[in-house]
């Protein structure tokens, strides 16, 4: 009689487990769509260790610089998960500079010496030169910006930047990483690119329906603005005169989750944060099979693989190098940016140093 009723409860347990797993509701609404078949680590995207060997800046104790960018002053400024800005010399340490009170990441000084930063827990911030922390847009059409992401400047003094999500803020879903999860799994395109004019204090839609807007770079003569799309493993350009018409697509079908952009001569540096999921592509086609993975315990849903990775396109979008460090000594790699002396800082989602490469 006691074995009867223990194999009930158990059993019951086991039921309840399932209903939960299959029939819970969760916030996200998953969409079918078709991932491209994953190539890897090919051809041009050929594995190498060419990002094995770097020096660091350290960041006095802090973690995630995400972006970086030199100042007009000189020094190397970066980003951190604790709201700090940090600046110091090229080779580091580089300590706090100023507060943004969110989560800052995306950065890019202005050429009046304006730091603008797309913040994604407070919006579109200007920093000035003496560090005083201004908010510029908080929504765009109504709708609150909720997951500011990357930033530039063009020669017109506009400011570009992404929100990478309008279903999962950062802040309301514990964080960056565990929003990107959400809006990823999810694919439901609700990525967007804004445009904050500082002469008339207003922010309008550039474009929408991306899927996980990230990396914002203007083209060297202005005309052009490249966006990653990180959810479709793309990179495209819209003429920033006419964004209504058609994206080119600059480079497509990338062997991981592209992050952010930023231009250099001749070209530009892009970040590979992480190799795809096979799993996930897997299940494009099965949105309620993707509602599951969302209900799994954190400890076991998809999360970032420790693969280095930063590719250097040409303007025309073709790949002409990679760096990689397939150990994952340094990781979660979100980009590069080219510094003064010829290095290139390489920026991390998670790191506590600043990766500074010299190019062979």
């Amino acid at each position: 009689m006691a074995g009867s009723i223990v194999k009930r409860i158990v059993l019951g347990f086991l039921a309840g487990g399932l209903g939960y797993y299959l029939l819970w509701p969760i916030e996200a609404k998953p969409v079918a769509w078709s991932a491209p078949e994953d190539r890897g680590f090919t051809d041009v995207y050929e594995a190498n260790t060419r990002l094995s060997d770097l020096s660091f800046a350290e960041l006095s104790g802090h973690v995630g610089p995400e972006d970086a960018d030199v100042g007009p002053d000189g020094l190397l400024y970066t980003v951190s998960h604790d709201g700090a800005i940090l600046r110091g010399p090229l080779d580091g340490p580089l300590t706090v500079w100023a507060k943004t009170g969110g989560r800052p990441l995306g950065m890019e000084f202005g050429p009046d010496g304006t730091l603008w930063v797309a913040d994604a827990y407070r919006g579109l911030l200007s920093v000035s030169p003496a560090g005083a922390v201004s908010v510029r847009a908080t929504e765009a059409a109504g709708v609150p910006i909720l997951y500011a992401d990357d930033v530039d400047v063009a020669p017109d003094g506009r400011v570009y930047f992404s929100d990478a999500s309008t279903h999962f803020g950062a802040e309301a879903n514990g964080g960056t990483l565990p929003a990107s999860v959400l809006d990823l799994i999810e694919h439901g395109a609700s990525g967007r690119v804004l445009r904050y004019d500082p002469a008339t204090n207003q922010t309008d839609v550039f474009t929408d329906g991306l899927q996980f807007a990230n990396g914002v770079a203007v083209s060297h003569d202005g005309s052009l603005l490249m966006v990653v799309e990180t959810g479709n493993y793309r990179v495209l350009s819209y003429e920033i005169d006419n964004p209504s018409a058609p994206p080119v697509v600059e480079v497509e079908n990338l062997p991981g989750f592209p992050d952010n952009i930023n231009d250099t001569t001749g070209g530009y540096w892009l970040g590979l944060v992480s190799p795809r999921n096979a799993l996930m592509d897997k299940l494009s086609g099965l949105p309620f099979l993707r509602k599951v993975v969302l209900r799994l315990p954190d400890a076991i849903k998809p999360a970032p693989t420790r693969h280095g990775m930063i590719i250097r396109l040409d303007e025309g979008g073709n790949v002409i190098g990679t760096w990689q460090d397939p150990s994952g000594a340094y990781a979660l790699t979100t980009g590069a940016v080219s510094l003064p002396d010829g290095r290139v800082a390489v920026t991390s989602l998670t790191e506590s140093r600043l990766g500074i490469l010299t190019l062979r």
